[in-house]
């Protein structure tokens, strides 16, 4: 399996580099089918290709289509694929090939591969419908499998609950509008785990700087031991993270008819803060820092996790403008960047005298936003006009996700103008 995912990715990297020098020289792409074609002569050349199944060499060709279709796609922010590396992560796909799937017991069950035979597999949950495709991962020296499958399964209607606003941060991790208190996410690592952790990383410099300059960069069998349990110690890390964001994001939208969120650009707020040998940053290593304790938290997950959960628990996901929500008075509503002074989780408003916890506050502001943002599509959606600032009609922008706007987000690159009413 092993080789497999390495034939597997010299074929994705070599389909992309066909289509990249077919560009240089003059002509517009090469089409799929010219390298399926390709790919059939290939395979009766090279033993080695032909030791991967036809299917997952497929599947790569399939990968690079729809990576390049998406980059031309003025609708989605994809950007220009890229080469994978021989030390990522391994894996193919078969489509037709693994919906040869049994079930032995409750946590068990049996995958069959070409040319493996019959396969044990830990299942994680029950499949819950057909089998279309499968893929193969490696991970921490472990593989995965992963089913994609068909569920006979519609939308569920609004539940009708009352909504909320959450706060995701990095102190609390997710503070709700209706609760009185935070809620943490446990540590991901013990602290006997993360000194583990901090040798190991070491470890892995000083044997990667020894084997550069006494080796000819070539590793040997104690740095990959060391690479391997560093892994394994990560991967535990991540799957405690995503237990947590699992937990909260389910019960947010089972309990709430709609949940409020900032919708965060994560790239930029972990953007380092290094700058250029001219003009060098400062306070490198604290922005390190706090980029990783945002990282840790997931916000990105915890996201794309509401956007489907809240389809199957008839609730509603609604991102929301990030900015002034922690600056804005519960109370009054007024703005003011005096009201949150530092980084403290104390609030003040300096217009009505309120105090209360920064996160809870902004978690209220958050709500009002979201509920504001769900009447103004209620009324465009019945045919209504609603009125902006100016006192002007307003109808639903268009919506539109293509590089046109320079400097927007991908979510929202017209500065949420799919939300927001435009004059007319």
């Amino acid at each position: 399996m092993t080789r497999w995912g390495h034939t597997r990715r010299a074929i994705r990297n070599l389909a992309l580099e066909q289509r990249i020098c077919a560009w240089r020289y003059g002509r517009t792409t090469v089409s799929a089918y010219d390298q399926a074609r390709d790919l059939t002569e290939l395979r009766k050349e090279h033993d080695w290709v032909r030791d991967l199944p036809a299917q997952a060499a497929q599947a790569a060709l399939a990968d690079v289509e729809r990576a390049y279709r998406n980059f031309w796609d003025p609708a989605h922010p994809a950007r220009f694929p890229r080469f994978e590396r021989r030390n990522g992560e391994l894996r193919f796909s078969l489509p037709g090939q693994a919906r040869g799937v049994r079930t032995i017991n409750r946590h068990w069950g049996a995958v069959k591969l070409p040319k493996f035979g019959w396969q044990r597999c830990r299942m994680s949950r029950p499949l819950g419908g057909s089998v279309r495709n499968a893929t193969f991962r490696k991970k921490a020296g472990v593989w995965y499998v992963s089913f994609g499958v068909h569920v006979e399964k519609t939308p569920a209607p609004w539940n009708g609950r009352p909504g909320c606003g959450v706060d995701f941060g990095v102190a609390c991790s997710a503070f709700v509008s209706d609760e009185d208190t935070p809620r943490l996410m446990p540590p991901s690592l013990t602290p006997g785990e993360a000194r583990r952790l901090l040798g190991l990383q070491r470890r892995k410099a000083r044997q990667l700087a020894y084997a550069k300059r006494h080796n000819h960069g070539r590793y040997s069998n104690r740095l990959r031991r060391t690479i391997s349990e560093r892994a394994k110690l990560e991967a535990r890390q991540a799957r405690r993270r995503l237990d947590f964001t699992h937990t909260l994001t389910t019960d947010l939208t089972k309990n709430h008819g709609f949940v409020g969120r900032e919708d965060l650009d994560v790239k930029n707020m972990t953007a380092s803060a290094r700058g250029t040998k001219e003009a060098p940053g400062t306070n490198v290593a604290q922005k390190a820092g706090l980029d990783r304790a945002i990282l840790d938290n997931t916000p990105g997950e915890r996201a794309r996790q509401l956007a489907y959960t809240s389809r199957w628990y008839g609730s509603l996901d609604v991102p929301v403008p990030a900015p002034g929500t922690s600056q804005t008075c519960p109370q009054c509503h007024k703005r003011d960047p005096l009201s949150r002074k530092g980084c403290g989780r104390s609030f003040a408003c300096v217009r009505c005298g309120y105090q209360g916890h920064a996160d809870w506050s902004a978690s209220v502001e958050i709500e009002r936003r979201a509920l504001a943002q769900i009447v103004v599509r209620a009324l465009i959606h019945a045919g209504g006009h609603p009125v902006n600032s100016a006192g002007r009609g307003a109808s639903k922008a268009s919506p539109s996700r293509g590089r046109k706007a320079p400097g927007a987000s991908a979510n929202h690159p017209q500065g949420h103008a799919s939300d927001q009413p435009e004059a007319a």
